[in-house]
């Protein structure tokens, strides 16, 4: 997903979702297709944004602050992995993620991907706004 934010929601530009037929039963599938807008209050990336750095949660029940947040029961989030897309003005616009709905390890090799994404796209929206 790519997914910016404001002061008070999420917008996923960019949002991939598997095939219906690939996923585990008809209710993983329905819950794992999000609407374009959240509550800034739900979700990881908001996390990512304020850090300014990536963030791995290979199992989001393994961490409290994380564990409660209203993805995990809505949407059926258990592993995460994002970065910040900051600008040439130092602004964090939001991320660049993946999520699932089982844990997942990511390893260096998921963190390094994310974060190149990340520096990818990064560069993408500083070369449309003239940098």
């Amino acid at each position: 997903m790519v997914n910016f934010i404001s002061e008070d929601r999420q917008y996923f530009a960019g949002l991939y979702t598997a095939p219906a037929g690939r996923a585990s039963t008809p209710e993983v599938a329905a819950a794992a297709q999000p609407g374009r807008v959240m509550s800034r209050d739900h979700g990881y990336c908001p996390h990512v944004v304020v850090r300014r750095k990536a963030l791995v949660l290979d199992d989001v029940c393994d961490y409290p602050r994380f564990a409660g947040n209203p993805v995990v029961d809505e949407i059926g989030i258990r592993s995460y992995l994002g970065a910040p897309l900051i600008d040439h003005t130092g602004t964090a616009l939001g991320t660049i993620c993946v999520v699932d709905t089982e844990p997942r390890p990511w390893g260096r090799q998921g963190l390094e991907t994310i974060k190149s994404l990340a520096a990818e796209l990064t560069e993408r929206i500083n070369q449309r706004s003239g940098r």
